[in-house]
């Protein structure tokens, strides 16, 4: 899919008092999209202090106002890197990043939509996408799959400042939560590691919608709903967004959802992440409720590995990338050792 051929999102803010329609949208397109459903700017005022620790680690060009955002292309890394891990987890202790995701006027639409009580849940994300890294973009996929809970949790990506096209907004495919299932993924390099090929599956069609995103805007859609990061191809703009999610309170919980982004790349712990806050409102809220908390499947990121090491003996380079980054990362557990050994046996392969 270029960019190009996308069509063009369908806003929802002229139906966002009646919930009946939002629930027959979000049925019949699997995501729902607002203009400005959060504050512009909050999202800008979180956009500096976020930037200005990127730019204090080294990402951006030294000098320059870090709300332009303005990339060093020879800081250019990305999620499995250690040195990504190494500014991104700075960046997530800022107590801004997690407020933001507890947005009250957003809580309330995802709880008239679900007619119950919703969540955040405590793993906030954040996407840091360096300028011309197309290899790495994020690949297709579902949601379920690194995530998991139940079908039913919500993403709500949004923003971080604009995101015209170029700058490498998402993109999803219209209906296709309707497959009901979660697809088979397949190792890719981009963020999670897996991709899917909707089109191995007639059912889901091919109609892929974004838009030119404005700062506050926010996309919401069900775990299912097959999306995709566009490619960065600005010459030297870092892409910024955050991945919220929420579910309802009676809903289970995937035990890696309780833990930091990344923790499992790079130590983390919440009490490192609430160091410098300045209120306890938002820190362990989560332990108010009687959660289910279900064991992390891990099967989708086995089958990737044992497919990026087949294609690793092959001689493929990014399958090489792949393992290369997990060697280093852990080299004392037992995927780290087994990906050494594979690099080992495969041509051209160096750690």
């Amino acid at each position: 899919m270029s960019t190009e051929s996308a069509g063009e999102l369908l806003e929802s803010n002229d139906v966002a008092g009646d919930v009946e329609e939002l629930r027959v949208r979000l049925e019949e397109d699997g995501y729902l999209f607002f203009r400005e459903l959060l504050s512009p700017e909050e999202i800008l005022t979180l956009r500096r202090e976020m930037l200005t620790v990127m730019q204090a680690g080294g990402w951006l060009i030294a000098g320059t106002d870090p709300v332009e955002g303005i990339a060093d292309p020879a800081a250019r890394s990305t999620e499995g890197d250690l040195e990504y891990t190494d500014v991104y987890h700075k960046v997530y202790r800022l107590e801004s990043f997690h407020r933001i995701g507890h947005d009250p006027g957003l809580i309330e639409l995802l709880e008239k939509i679900r007619g119950c009580p919703m969540m955040s849940q405590p793993q906030k994300v954040a996407r840091l996408w360096f300028p011309k890294f197309t290899d790495h973009t994020t690949p297709v996929h579902q949601d379920f799959v690194h995530f998991q809970g139940t079908n039913d949790n919500l993403t709500c990506w949004s923003p971080v400042g604009d995101c015209p096209r170029e700058l490498g907004g998402l993109a999803v495919l219209r209906g296709s939560h309707k497959v009901n299932r979660v697809l088979e993924h397949h190792f890719s390099l981009g963020a999670g590691s897996l991709i899917v090929h909707p089109e191995q599956h007639e059912e889901l069609g091919s109609e892929w919608l974004t838009t030119d995103y404005r700062c506050g805007d926010t996309l919401i859609f069900p775990a299912l709903t097959i999306h995709r990061a566009l490619p960065n191809v600005t010459e030297d703009r870092l892409r910024v967004s955050l991945d919220n999610r929420y579910q309802r309170v009676s809903d289970p919980i995937a035990e890696h959802m309780l833990n930091p982004h990344l923790s499992s790349m790079s130590p983390l712990s919440w009490d490192e992440v609430y160091e410098d806050w300045g209120t306890e409102e938002y820190q362990y809220y989560w332990k108010q409720h009687q959660l289910d908390v279900l064991p992390k499947i891990t099967s989708y990121l086995e089958s990737a590995f044992e497919e990026a090491s087949e294609l690793s003996r092959q001689g493929d380079p990014r399958a090489q990338l792949h393992l290369r980054r997990i060697a280093l990362r852990e080299p004392d557990s037992d995927m780290g050792q087994q990906a050494a050994r594979v690099l080992e046996d495969s041509p051209t392969a160096t750690l």
